[in-house]
This record gives structure tokens, C-alpha cells and sequence, in this order.
């Protein structure tokens, strides 16, 4: 069969449509379809000319006319042509409504859509409640490890500042505190405080709320120094009751001006107050005053007293007895300036971390088990660990001590050994008293002690190692 080419059989098929258009009868007459340019299918034609400019042609066949009347084959896409009017197109506007399509009925009716719209916003309304929550869960737990890192020992020290006062710093060894602390890293400022040459303390609060802006809270503590004359002359006072101010009514004052503090009192060169010449002198002329009194009377030791006032170690114990006994009062006694510059740090160091330590104390057990004695132990395949699991049997029994077991495992490092030796002795009696002679020894040095395992505990590992009896009483001696 021979296959014509394409172009040839759409040309025959143009051919023949062109052809049975032609000989199909026109409505109204040939001028009327040829004058006004018509075609069997309604195709336009150019008025004026007889020439087609479009055609209409069956489903998969397309056609063009070129500009000089020949008829050229082209590709469907390229020629767009007007699809075929079908009939209802040419019904007029009063048709039957049975030939036209019926509505299409809605799915759901408007409450139902309501009620759709209403859930649909609901559940997007919880979303953004359930984000709003966990952003806020997370922002509540990066706040949390903030404050609690601010809290840790190392950290702490950069969230305290140290208020000092001026007059502190006109004091002789007043700069050697300042160094003290700025040594330490701690941050220093100087104000005017209520109590001259006093030291106080600021934190800065780092709460679970981020707010801007730094607040600071005033710590319930106060250091003060109390220079060497003022102190000698308050307990000189206290020892001729009744004038001027003593070292109680000093501590009084004090916390009356900085009400709600704790107050700690620091002295400079007691000691090498009550060493040096001047206090010798002063305790022999009040030996010379005494010895005078005898001879004299009543009257020239008054005199003497006035002039020379006793203060003595003993006077100044009693005082501080009686201070603390009435007042919530430290005092503390330095040699040198370099000794309370360290003091002020370990103070300083001691307020910073008082927070971490209270909040160790109060946690829901104030004890706490030693991983070693709460866990089990690890044992590595070459055997490693067998050894302390031993150890850990023998302490099971009533009444044994680590260093009684340390003692029978050093002797035998096995159980396996254990049943060996039971197994050599010759008799019952033997075997139950094989461990009495181990020594134990405690402690070290001149507290070390010694002492022997004993029958009881021998014949109690005896019966565990070597009795099939699972109802038996080891603790029964009869």
C-alpha cells in the first residue's frame, strides 16, 4: 500500500470540503451568500474581495489562506480559529429553562459554614496561645540559668560592688583595702556612707523578669573600722561607767543609722598596743598606783585612775563578752592593714556567694549519698571491678565495716580462693574459725588501731559460703 505524504492528504481533505461547501445550498439565494461573503459554515469573508480569508475546517484538520489566495498547511496551534457554535448558542434569551443548566447546590449551608469558620479560627487561636506559650517557657528558662549562673561560685563577684567610704581612704592603710579588693577583681566605688570608714555592699539583681534596666539591692551586711584610739578610749570610757560613749552604745548607734544590718567591727594594732613600751608603762605605774593606794588611801587612787585610765587585756575580753552577749555583733582583731585588706576580701568574697550556699542548704535533701555507695559497680570484661564487687558482699553481712572487709579480701581476693581454704581444713571447728585471725587495722598515725576479725564473723561468712540450708539464721549462735 503506498502512504501518501502529510501535507499531500490534508491538501486532498481541504480539497474536498472546499468542494461539498461549494454545491451545499445557501439560505436566501447565491448572491446573498456570495455577496456578503459567506461560507457553508459561516466563515467571514473580506468585502470586496471573493477571496476566503478563514475557513472553517473539521476537529484535527487546520488550514490558513495566505495573503495571495493560495492555501498553505499550517500547524493547529498556529491557526486559531472560532470553534463551532453549538445550538444553544443560537437560542434566543426567553429559551426553556429545562435546556439550560441547573445551579449547582451549595455543600454546606451558611450556619454550617459558620460553624466551620468559627472552629477554624478557634483552632488558630490556640496555636498562637500554645506559641505565646512555649516562646515564654523558654524566655522563664534562659532567665532561670542566667540567675543561676550569677549565683555560682566564679561568677557571683562580677554582680556585687563594694561601697567604701571616704574617709576610709584618709585613713593610714585605708588604700591597702581598696588594693585588697580591686586585686580580687571585685568592683569599688567610694561614697559618703552614714558611718565613717565603713565598707557596704550592692548586688545587682538578675531576675526571672527581663526587664531593662539594672536594679541593685543593698546587701544586709556593714564592715567598720574602728580606728585604735577611738577604740581605747570607748573601753576607757566602759571602764569609768557612765561617761561619754562606750563601746555598746557606739555598736547602738550604728545600727540605729543603718537599721536592719549586721554589723561587723574591725580593730587595727590591739595586739601590738598591749606590746609596746607605752602599755608597759602604763601597767607598771598602775602596779606603782596600787602599791601607793596602800599607803595613801582611797583618795590618791582616784587621782591616779583619772590620770591613767586601766585598760588591760582582761578589760578589753570582758568588754567583747558583754558586747556580744547584748548585741548581734562581730569584732574582729588585725596586727597589720595587709590582714584586714585579705579580711575585707574573704567578707566580700563570703556576701558574694551566700546566695549559692543558702540555696544548696534548702534543696529537698540536706544529705546526699556518694556515688560510690549508692551505684552499683562497673565491671569490664578483662575482670576489673571484681575485686570491689567482693568487697561489697562481705560488707553485706550485719556488723562488718569497710576496713573488716578490705582485711578479708586482702586475704582472700576471691570467693573461689575462700572455698579452696574451707576445703583444705580438716575439721568443722577449723573451718568456722579460719578468718578469726585477721587483723583489722584503723586509722593512721598515732590514732591508728588494731584489732581481729573474730569467731562471730568467722563462722557467719562460713555458713553463707558453704550451706545449702536457704532458711538458715547466720546471726544464731546456739
Amino acid at each position: 500500500v503506498e502512504v501518501a505524504p502529510l501535507s499531500e492528504r490534508i491538501e486532498r481533505r481541504v480539497e474536498a470540503k472546499r468542494g461539498a461547501a461549494v454545491k451545499a445550498p445557501q439560505p436566501g439565494g447565491g448572491e446573498a451568500a456570495g455577496g456578503a461573503g459567506l461560507r457553508a459554515s459561516g466563515g467571514p469573508v473580506a468585502p470586496g474581495s471573493e477571496r476566503p480569508q478563514d475557513a472553517v475546517v473539521s476537529s484535527g484538520d487546520a488550514s490558513c489562506v495566505s495573503q495571495n489566495g493560495t492555501w498553505g498547511v499550517e500547524r493547529p496551534s498556529l491557526c486559531p480559529l472560532p470553534a463551532a457554535r453549538s445550538d444553544s448558542a443560537h437560542q434566543p434569551s426567553g429559551a426553556s429553562p429545562e435546556t439550560s443548566p441547573p445551579p449547582k447546590k451549595s455543600k454546606y449551608s451558611q450556619k454550617e459554614r459558620e460553624a466551620i469558620c468559627q472552629a477554624a479560627w478557634q483552632r488558630r487561636k490556640e496555636r498562637e496561645a500554645r506559641r505565646r506559650q512555649q516562646e515564654q517557657e523558654k524566655e522563664r528558662k534562659r532567665a532561670l540559668a542566667r540567675m543561676l549562673k550569677a549565683q555560682r561560685p566564679g561568677e557571683c563577684h562580677k554582680y556585687l560592688t563594694v561601697e567604701l567610704d571616704a574617709v576610709l581612704l584618709q585613713v593610714d592603710g585605708g588604700a591597702q583595702v581598696l588594693s585588697a579588693l580591686e586585686a580580687a577583681n571585685y568592683s569599688c566605688v567610694v561614697v559618703n556612707q552614714a558611718i565613717p570608714c565603713s565598707l557596704t555592699w550592692r548586688r545587682k539583681t538578675v531576675s526571672l523578669q527581663m526587664e531593662e534596666g539594672d536594679e541593685w539591692t543593698e546587701e544586709p551586711d556593714v564592715l567598720v573600722l574602728l580606728r585604735l584610739e577611738e577604740f581605747l578610749s570607748m573601753e576607757a570610757q566602759g571602764c569609768a561607767a557612765g561617761q561619754k560613749e562606750t563601746l555598746e552604745s557606739y555598736a547602738d548607734r550604728v545600727m540605729e543609722k543603718m537599721p536592719g544590718k549586721f554589723l561587723a567591727l574591725a580593730v587595727v594594732g590591739v595586739e601590738a598596743y598591749f606590746r609596746s613600751p607605752r602599755a608597759q608603762s602604763k601597767k607598771g605605774l598602775q602596779q606603782a598606783a596600787a602599791s601607793q593606794e596602800e599607803k595613801q588611801g582611797k583618795q590618791r587612787k582616784r587621782k591616779v585612775k583619772d590620770s591613767v585610765p586601766e585598760i588591760t587585756r582582761l578589760d578589753v575580753e570582758e568588754a567583747l563578752v558583754e558586747l556580744q552577749l547584748s548585741k548581734p555583733v562581730q569584732v574582729s582583731f588585725f596586727e597589720t592593714w595587709e590582714e584586714l585588706g585579705e579580711f575585707a576580701m574573704m567578707f566580700t568574697k563570703a556576701i558574694a556567694e551566700a546566695p549559692y550556699k543558702r540555696q544548696q542548704e534548702n534543696t529537698e535533701f540536706p544529705f546526699y549519698l556518694e556515688k560510690g555507695s549508692c551505684g552499683g559497680v562497673k565491671v569490664d570484661p578483662s575482670g576489673k571491678g571484681l575485686l570491689e564487687v567482693w568487697k561489697r558482699q562481705i560488707q553485706q553481712f550485719n556488723r562488718v565495716s569497710l576496713e573488716m572487709a578490705e582485711a578479708i579480701v586482702s586475704a582472700y581476693p576471691s570467693p573461689q580462693l575462700l572455698i579452696q581454704a574451707y576445703s583444705r581444713c580438716s575439721s568443722e571447728q577449723e573451718r568456722e574459725n579460719m578468718l578469726a585471725n585477721i587483723p583489722v587495722h584503723r586509722g593512721d598515725g598515732v590514732t591508728a588501731t588494731s584489732r581481729r576479725v573474730g569467731p562471730e564473723l568467722s563462722r557467719r561468712i562460713y555458713l553463707q559460703m558453704t550451706s545449702h540450708d536457704p532458711d538458715l539464721y547466720l546471726d544464731f549462735t546456739g
